[in-house]
C-alpha cells in the first residue's frame, strides 16, 4: 500500500459477541483506538481479555459484531473476502509468538515468498530480504533453514517476513512470548528500532511490561473497552 496520511489503523466502535448456549458472551464493547504511522503502541491486559481477538479483527481476519475498521483510512468493513486478502497481504504485515516460518525454505526465501505473492519481481525481494535480516544481525544465517537457527533467530526472521511488503501496519501477538529473557532482550531492542526506522504503525500485544514501556503509548484491554494505561 501506498504511504497514507491517514492513520495506519482506526477501530470504531468495535463490538464482539460470541454465544455460549442461551446467553451471549460480549468480548468488546465500543473498542475505539487510532495508531498513527510510525507510532508503536502496546495492548496489554489479562489472559482471556481478547488481545488476539482484538489483533485478528484489526488485522481483517476476523469481522467484529458491529463497527467500523480503517486501514490507512480505507473502510475495511464491508469489503469481500478478496479484497480484505488484498488488504491483508500489501498493508498489514503479521508476527505470531511462534514464527511459523516454511520449515523446507532457508531465511531468505522465507522472506522473499511473501514478497513474490505480492507481485514483486525476484531480484527486487531478494534485495529487500536480504537487507531486513542484515539490519537484524542475520547477514550470515540467510542460507540457514528453521531448524538451524536458535529460537531468537527464526523470531527474527519471522519479524523481517511481517516486514517485507513494506507495510503500512503491523499486529504482533506475543513476539518475544516463546524466548528466554537474555534472547528476548536483544529481540525487543531489534523489534522496536526496526518498526522505528520503518515508520510504520504498530499495534503489538504482550504480557512483557519491558516490551510494553519501550512502545510509544499502553493501551488496556479492560472490560470490554481500550483505556489508555497509567503505569
Amino acid at each position: 500500500m501506498e504511504t497514507s496520511l491517514h492513520p495506519a489503523l482506526e477501530l470504531r466502535g468495535i463490538c464482539r459477541s460470541y454465544s455460549q448456549g442461551p446467553e451471549r458472551l460480549d468480548v468488546f464493547t465500543n473498542a475505539h483506538l487510532t495508531v498513527a504511522a510510525g507510532e508503536s503502541v502496546a495492548l496489554v491486559g489479562p489472559s482471556g481479555a481478547g488481545k488476539s481477538s482484538l489483533l485478528h479483527i484489526a488485522g481483517l481476519l476476523e469481522a467484529p459484531t458491529s463497527g467500523e475498521v480503517l486501514i490507512a483510512g480505507q473502510n475495511c468493513s464491508a469489503l469481500d473476502d478478496l479484497a480484505r486478502t488484498r488488504v491483508r497481504r500489501v498493508g498489514i504485515g503479521f508476527v505470531y509468538q511462534f514464527h511459523h516460518l516454511l520449515p523446507e525454505f532457508n531465511a531468505i526465501e522465507n522472506v522473499i515468498m511473501p514478497q513474490l505473492i505480492a507481485g514483486t519481481p525476484r531480484a527486487a525481494a531478494a534485495k529487500r530480504a536480504t537487507e531486513l535480516l542484515a539490519r537484524l544481525g542475520l547477514g550470515e544465517r540467510l542460507t540457514h533453514r528453521p531448524a538451524e537457527l536458535s529460537g531468537g533467530e527464526r523470531q527474527r526472521v519471522a519479524v523481517a517476513r511481517a516486514l517485507a511488503n513494506k507495510p503500512l501496519l503491523l499486529l504482533a501477538d506475543e513476539p518475544t512470548g516463546n524466548l528466554d529473557p537474555r534472547t528476548s532482550e536483544q529481540v525487543h531492542e531489534e523489534f522496536v528500532r526496526l518498526i522505528r526506522e520503518e515508520g510504520l504503525g504498530a499495534l503489538v500485544a504482550t504480557h512483557n511490561l519491558d516490551l510494553a514501556q519501550r512502545m510509544r503509548r499502553i493501551v488496556r484491554l479492560e472490560n470490554g473497552t481500550l483505556v489508555e494505561h497509567r503505569p
